[in-house]
């Protein structure tokens, strides 16, 4: 059974993890109205697929800022497809919430996957170190980097993809 299937589950959810999701919904959309409806779609979602959730691939809070974001992103759309002026004329954008939930939801995916992995993925695509250096530095062949590099990086996204992130 699911961790939001029952009432009560969903209330203690809700106390734990509304006040944070609100925050990060109201600097995202620029509207308190706005930010309360995408935490009750955040909640209302998880409560419909609660069966789905599952503590052993990833943290309740993971799984509601995962859904959250694809909140965000369908009602800045929306938005989107019906602009109105906001106060001083200027639309907030959704896209600040959108890269700061990303950098944390890749944080946490890289939290997920092997040392080997994490470690040679950190240095070459985050440091953007030559492969030939970081093999070097870590005593291995550089085909073992590049092997590392490609199955760590199918890791991470089969991670992300257990934390709710949709391309």
């Amino acid at each position: 059974m699911g961790a939001l299937t029952r009432e009560r589950d969903v209330r203690e959810a809700y106390a734990a993890h509304s006040g944070e999701l609100y925050g990060f919904a109201v600097r995202s959309l620029g509207d308190a109205g706005l930010a309360e409806e995408a935490v009750q779609e955040t909640f209302l979602r998880a409560w419909k697929a609660g069966d789905r959730f599952d503590p052993e691939i990833g943290s309740l809070r993971t799984w509601l800022f995962a859904i959250l974001r694809n909140v965000v992103i369908d009602l800045g759309r929306a938005r989107a497809a019906r602009p109105r002026v906001a106060e001083g004329g200027v639309e907030p954008s959704v896209e600040p919430l959108e890269q700061a939930l990303l950098a944390w939801q890749v944080e946490e995916a890289m939290r997920r996957i092997g040392e080997d992995h994490r470690r040679v993925l950190l240095e070459t695509h985050f440091r953007a170190r030559p492969y030939s250096e970081v093999a070097e530095e870590l005593g291995v062949p550089e085909g073992t980097i590049k092997s590392r590099v490609y199955y760590g990086l199918r890791a991470l996204r089969v991670a992300l993809e257990e934390m709710g992130y949709e391309d």
